[in-house]
Formats: structure tokens, C-alpha cells, sequence
């Protein structure tokens, strides 16, 4: 029995999770490897080769890791319920107008969830994951942060984790490159790793497709929602689109219709089935309100205004902002315009390198909020 305890390692069959998963073993942890099977892709209707974390390959390569290391691998079956939250949420909210995160949905809701009644079902001590993201204990909580590779950094989509989670989690990568993560695979014989494609794509979307799998999913959406109008900010309609659910705030590309000017979809209003384009400018909104919240750093804030870094996406770089916590949400007030705030998708407040929390964006809207409050 290692004195450092026993660390079950989600392992995607990729070379970060691998490269975690070795870290730990060469530590001194007892690692037990499990991979999850998230989707089945004879299911997803998509005509792409299976590929990503829940394909048989990877299954393959993740057990194969450790069998050369001589510790146990799991795989264990999560279909039904990742199908019956992940892939019904991700449904619903396009349906409702909204642009839906699955993975940080994942991440928060099923993964650590899936992964901590496993390791107290084998008697470990930790869960560890394959992130760039580090975590610390700081009074009395347990705080997320950035990881050490700002361009791989993960810590966007963990912030939904409970602390309760957090307090048996472990990040191996945090504190390293990509480039290191690459040289430690190169030197200890796993060039396939190394050489291996990463996949971006939504796991169960692999074509990157979502309005065919929006159709498949449901029956007769396209009849349903055709038909609507293109409208411009002062109401005047434009021409006909294929249906709210098919659009996404931010949007230029395949629109269909010409302007004489790069149209933006700016709003969509699911109740009138229309959607709202305009100029870049007109998708700079400089507030909105944020729900569903999970607090890391501090237990709340209500009542303390505080300035942060906001992102609104996983790839934002990030926007200086005012965040003031209601109850159970988050106004969120930006020093500057910030272009296609999407309802639906996370927004995460960060304190330098740490994660204050998160959560869901519910609106988004021009204020005339005195942002010298702080001063």
C-alpha cells in the first residue's frame, strides 16, 4: 500500500491523461486507471470515423498504458446517464434559443460525479484527471487556478466542481507545458502518444454537425421551426431562416442571406421564431447576469463588489469587469463592449490566476452601471 494513497486516473486514452496517469505512478500513488464510455458513435448518425475519447482505439490505448506500467484499468459505462443530462441539455437548450457548453456540463456533472463513486467503490483515496488547471487549499477552501501553459489552460471548465470534488482532486499537468508533456511520452518509449491527433470536437457530434444531430434527435423540428424571419435590430425583415434552433449568437457564416454589409446574428428570439442580425457592433453588449453559480474561491460575495477578468467562452482571453453577486446570481459588468455574449454558455470570474467561480449566462444587455464603484 503506497503511503501516498490510492489515486484512481480518468484516462481518455490521450497523452495528457497518460502522461498524468504516469506522473502519478512514478510519485509513488497507487494509480488505478478508468476509462469512461461517454457516447456510442454507431449512435450519433454521423458518417466521420469514430475517433476521440470514447472510441474503442482509445479504450485500447489507455488499458494498454497500463498494462506496461503494471496498475489495474476500468471501463466503465456511463452512457446512460451522460445521455439522459448531457445530451437532453444540450437539446433542450438549443431548443429554447439558447447556445449550450456540453463538456463543461460534463466536467461538472458527470465525470467527477462518475469518477468519485468509482474510487469509493475501489477504495481510493483521490480522483485524478489530465487538465491544465492547479488546484491549492487557501482558508479553508479549495481554489482552482490557472494552469502553468496559458495556451492549454483548462481551468475555464472545471469552475462547476464542488468543493467537496475538489477537495479529492489532483491535476499532475498544472505545473507543466505541453511541450514537457510531450518530451516526458517521448522518453519513456510512447511515441504513439505523441504522434497521436488530438480531438476538439463535442464527443458526441464528431462530424461538428450539431443541426443534423439536432434534427435526428428531434422528430420533425425542421417542419416545425421553418419558415421563420430574418430580422434586422429595427424590426424590418430581411428574408426567411431555417429555424431558430439552427442559429447561434456571434454567427456570420452560412446564413444564407446577403445584406451588403457582414451580417451577425445578434439575438434570436425563440417565441417568434426570429432571428435578430446586425453590424459587429451591435453584438457588443457591456453586462449580463449569470445564474446557476458555483462559487470556488470565496463562499459568496454578495455584497461586496469586487473586480475580476471575465470570459465569456473557453477561448476568451478575457474582459476586465465588475462582478456584483443577487442571491443566487452574478451581474457581471464589463469595462468595455464584449462581442456575442451567448446565453447558455459558462462565464467564469477569475482573481489573477484563480477561479472565483462561475456560472451559466442567462441574458446580456447595455448598462449605464458607475463603474468606479471600487474607487
Amino acid at each position: 500500500m503506497s503511503k501516498l494513497g490510492r489515486v484512481l486516473v480518468a484516462m481518455s486514452g490521450g497523452i495528457d491523461s497518460s502522461v498524468a496517469a504516469v506522473m502519478l505512478h512514478e510519485q509513488g500513488y497507487e494509480v488505478v486507471g478508468m476509462t469512461m464510455k461517454t457516447w456510442d458513435y454507431a449512435s450519433s448518425g454521423a458518417s466521420k470515423k469514430e475517433t476521440g475519447c470514447c472510441s474503442l482505439d482509445s479504450i485500447n490505448d489507455a488499458r494498454n498504458i497500463a498494462v506496461q506500467l503494471g496498475f489495474p484499468h476500468y471501463i466503465i459505462d456511463i452512457r446512460e446517464e451522460f445521455g439522459d443530462f448531457v445530451i437532453n441539455h444540450f437539446t433542450d437548450e438549443y431548443i429554447a434559443g439558447r447556445t449550450p457548453n456540453p463538456c463543461v456540463l460534463c466536467n461538472t456533472h458527470i465525470k467527477w460525479d462518475a469518477l468519485l463513486r468509482r474510487a469509493d467503490q475501489l477504495g481510493c483515496d483521490f480522483i485524478a484527471t489530465g487538465h491544465y488547471a492547479n488546484i491549492r487549499e487557501e482558508n479553508g477552501r479549495y481554489v482552482i487556478s490557472k494552469g502553468l501553459d496559458e495556451s492549454k489552460d483548462q481551468s475555464y471548465a472545471l469552475w462547476g466542481i464542488s468543493q467537496k470534488s475538489l477537495a479529492r482532486t489532483i491535476f499532475p499537468l498544472g505545473g507543466l507545458r505541453k511541450t514537457e508533456i510531450r518530451q516526458m511520452a517521448m522518453d519513456r518509449g510512447f511515441t504513439e502518444l505523441v504522434n497521436k491527433p488530438e480531438s476538439y470536437e463535442i464527443c458526441f457530434i464528431p462530424d461538428n454537425d450539431y443541426r443534423s444531430f439536432l434534427k435526428r434527435r428531434v422528430e420533425g423540428l425542421e417542419e416545425l421551426v421553418a419558415g421563420g424571419e430574418f430580422v434586422l435590430e429595427d424590426g424590418t425583415v430581411v428574408g426567411k431562416h431555417e429555424g431558430y434552433p439552427f442559429y447561434t449568437i456571434g454567427q456570420r457564416k452560412g446564413l444564407g442571406i446577403a445584406l451588403g454589409f457582414p451580417a451577425y446574428v445578434t439575438r434570436i428570439e425563440k417565441d417568434a421564431n426570429r432571428v435578430v442580425l446586425g453590424n459587429y457592433e451591435d453584438l457588443a453588449k457591456n453586462a449580463m447576469t449569470v445564474g446557476k453559480l458555483n462559487m470556488v474561491k470565496y463562499e459568496n460575495l454578495i455584497g461586496q463588489p469586487i473586480p475580476t477578468i471575465t470570459k465569456v467562452r473557453y477561448n476568451d482571453p478575457g474582459t476586465e469587469a465588475i462582478i456584483e453577486q443577487e442571491g443566487d446570481k452574478m451581474k457581471v459588468h464589463f469595462l468595455r463592449g464584449v462581442h456575442a455574449i451567448a446565453p447558455g454558455q459558462a462565464a467564469v470570474f477569475y482573481e489573477g490566476n484563480d477561479v472565483i467561480g462561475g456560472g451559466w449566462i442567462e441574458t446580456n444587455f447595455n448598462s449605464d452601471y458607475n463603474l468606479n464603484v471600487l474607487q
